[in-house]
């Protein structure tokens, strides 16, 4: 057993397809393969069920995936603290965000980072609040970016910030809304809202059981930008966050009014293992983050019909 090997079935464990690993790890199949016949036979068990789908971790597999985790953190954390003794920040950062944040702002933290932190290498991968949070507590991830509550868990929550959900219409749509919007209004409108799997729904769900209302949505979409569009080419309308609407509010596409009784707000925290040191690394990535989605909620509150 080797470092090369148990970062290799951790890659797999996380993609579940030779094929996508493969290609994270820049190898080809045959290799992958190989090396994680190695490590089976080395540990002498089967970490994998295989089928024409992908793979799968066996129960052997789930324990050697969190005790791997952990080795190659230590690993990782050992040499960023080596490189901090030259003043470098450096070391390999994997962070699992909810669709919200990372459609929003990622595209432009990620090349900040880049430009100031050469030596720092970024994982980003989009998900739901539940399976993240897990990933960390797994050792999987090193920092979720999450809306808060996100459950039972022992994680360390670290504030980002706290945003107000709005109501969203097309430019063209002609209903006439007040502003603010009451929330029970809602039930009387066509909706196109995430499913209950997504997060920023069970906020919208539990705002709607103290209104004493039911949501009924046309359309149940989870992917936001898809959202968006409907919203801004159709008579449907949303509700949610101002940062994943800024994109569509900046182009003029769509409205977003304020509601109350009750106004909604969801909370954004990044969360940490609190076994794992907070690297240099770490620290770094979230502060660029963090600065830009707070920027980003800032700017669209600033457009919101007043």
């Amino acid at each position: 057993m080797d470092l090369k090997q148990l970062k290799y079935f951790l890659c797999l464990a996380r993609e579940g397809n030779v094929t996508r690993a493969a290609r994270q790890l820049n190898i080809v199949q045959p290799a992958l393969s190989m090396q994680i016949a190695k490590l089976e036979k080395s540990v002498g068990k089967q970490l994998f069920f295989r089928s024409a789908h992908g793979v799968s971790l066996t129960p052997a597999g789930e324990t050697l995936t969190s005790l791997a985790a952990s080795i190659i953190q230590n690993v990782d954390h050992a040499q960023e603290e080596m490189a901090r003794l030259d003043g470098r920040i450096s070391g390999r950062v994997s962070i699992g965000m909810i669709t919200s944040a990372a459609q929003s702002t990622l595209a432009a933290s990620t090349a900040k980072i880049a430009a100031r932190y050469p030596e720092i290498q970024l994982l980003v991968c989009e998900g739901y609040t539940e399976t993240l949070v897990e990933w960390v507590a797994t050792g999987q991830l090193d920092i979720a970016i999450v809306n808060v509550p996100a459950g039972k868990h022992n994680l360390i929550a670290h504030h980002i910030l706290d945003e107000e959900m709005m109501l969203a219409q097309g430019r063209d749509n002609k209903a006439v809304l007040p502003n603010p919007v009451p929330y029970k209004k809602l039930k009387d409108l066509g909706l196109v809202l995430p499913s209950r799997r997504h997060g920023l729904r069970r906020i919208l769900d539990a705002a709607a059981t103290e209104a004493e209302i039911a949501l009924a949505p046309r359309l149940e979409v989870d992917t936001l930008s898809a959202v968006c569009e409907v919203v801004a080419t159709t008579d449907l309308i949303t509700v949610l966050p101002g940062i994943a609407l800024y994109p569509h509010l900046t182009a003029g596409r769509i409205s977003a009014h304020r509601l109350r009784k009750p106004s909604i707000q969801r909370t954004v925290a990044w969360l940490t293992h609190p076994r794992r040191a907070v690297s240099a690394a770490m620290s770094a990535v979230m502060e660029v983050l963090t600065e830009d989605l707070r920027g980003a909620a800032r700017s669209a509150s600033r457009l919101v019909n007043r």
